[in-house]
């Protein structure tokens, strides 16, 4: 995959003053043609680039909610095409732009629109138009973002040793934006771009007013389980909610029945427990009924992660394993997870355990409903 770079446009932003979210200005260096890059440095600083952005993958619904690469989608009125997307049209223009000084002036353009969003970075931002020439006629748009690197020095001569480079920039973090989106080579999705930014701000995106993201599957997957507790609680409180409608449309003088708080609390309780980033076990519904749940959602949503920790011990695997490889219990008052399987694969590190001639379920079971567990460090036997 060899892309041929058509136009390219050099800028530099420049902050002013010592404030990180001061004012800022950006001042362009130059505009190359096909023939001018060739001959430049720039082409062994993004000749490789290209390839590595147009590589990497990317879902439209991220398998986290926080991803480095995503996909976003042009947003268009019903009834709309393409051409009623302001930024769709400014791509447009950069990608058929017919000469050097055309190219500049749009990129410019969309430049001006960038330095407008909030806590821009200064750097280098550049602009090309490159075509893959064994696959397509059109070329892609591609912008790159690289931050100036602090503190980076270089070797010298004999006296000084060393010497600080001033706006030394590298494409370790290097932030980019790829339209029209390649899922494989071949296929194009011309509603779909495809950016990159390794870090947490969103300032790259967020210049593109037009451009919608799709929801991660976490936040499908908890979408759907909000619907399914909505469901819960509509069933399971059905008297109740027709109790606190009649009470709302009498006086202010009627009393809630004790139903109608205890529903308005389990409301509540889930409410509290969906806002939690770190959550525990609620004991609200039969093993029955979380299968069945755990099947509506692996239905729409497959290879999807089950993660959790007893304690100190972390267990990974996927949603459909529970209720199959993957089983949790109480046993004595404490929590017991269960994980069946045909085989054992240890990763680096030799321990003991892996000598370990498995005991009979039963007797495991006999054990732990003694009680019976290793002592921590520090903690005194017991006296039993």
């Amino acid at each position: 995959m060899k892309f041929a770079v058509q136009y390219l446009s050099f800028f530099v932003i420049q902050q002013e003053g010592t404030d990180p979210n001061g004012p800022k200005k950006y001042k362009h260096y130059q505009t190359l043609t096909h023939e001018e890059y060739q001959d430049s440095e720039l082409k062994a600083f993004l000749d490789g680039e290209f390839k590595r952005i147009a590589k990497r993958k990317a879902e439209v619904n991220a398998v986290a909610e926080q991803v480095p690469t995503k996909i976003g989608r042009f947003v268009v009125e019903p009834g709309y095409d393409l051409s009623s997307n302001p930024n769709y049209n400014l791509f447009q223009r950069l990608r058929t732009a017919g000469d050097k000084a055309e190219f500049h002036d749009c990129a410019d353009d969309l430049l001006r629109i960038y330095m407008d969003t909030n806590s821009v970075r200064g750097g280098a931002f550049v602009l090309a138009t490159a075509k893959l020439n064994e696959l397509y006629d059109d070329p892609f748009l591609f912008l790159f973002k690289c931050d100036f690197e602090s503190k980076i020095a270089r070797v010298s001569d004999e006296k000084s040793l060393i010497s600080q480079v001033e706006m030394a920039i590298n494409a370790k973090n290097i932030k980019s934006i790829q339209y029209p989106n390649m899922p494989e080579e071949g296929m194009l999705e011309e509603w779909e771009l495809k950016i990159h930014q390794a870090s947490h701000a969103r300032y790259f995106e967020d210049f593109l007013k037009f451009v919608s993201y799709e929801k991660s599957k976490p936040e499908i997957v908890a979408d759907q389980v909000m619907e399914m507790v909505q469901s819960y609680i509509e069933t399971r409180w059905q008297g109740a909610e027709e109790d606190s409608i009649a009470a709302a449309m009498a006086s202010e003088g009627v009393e809630e029945t004790e139903e109608v708080v205890a529903m308005r609390q389990e409301k509540q309780q889930f409410d509290v427990w969906a806002a939690g980033e770190k959550r525990e076990l609620q004991e609200k519904w039969t093993h029955e009924h979380v299968v069945e749940a755990t099947k509506q959602i692996v239905g729409l949503q497959p290879d999807l992660e089950l993660k959790f920790k007893l304690d100190d011990v972390q267990i990974k695997g996927h949603m459909d394993d529970y209720g199959n490889n993957i089983h949790i219990a109480r046993m004595n008052g404490r929590y017991v997870v269960l994980i069946e399987g045909d085989s054992f694969q240890f990763e680096k590190g030799v321990s003991p355990i892996e000598l370990l001639h498995p005991e009979e379920m039963d007797e495991v079971l006999r054990r732990v409903g003694k009680g019976l567990r290793r002592v921590a460090p520090g903690e005194a036997p017991s006296l039993d």
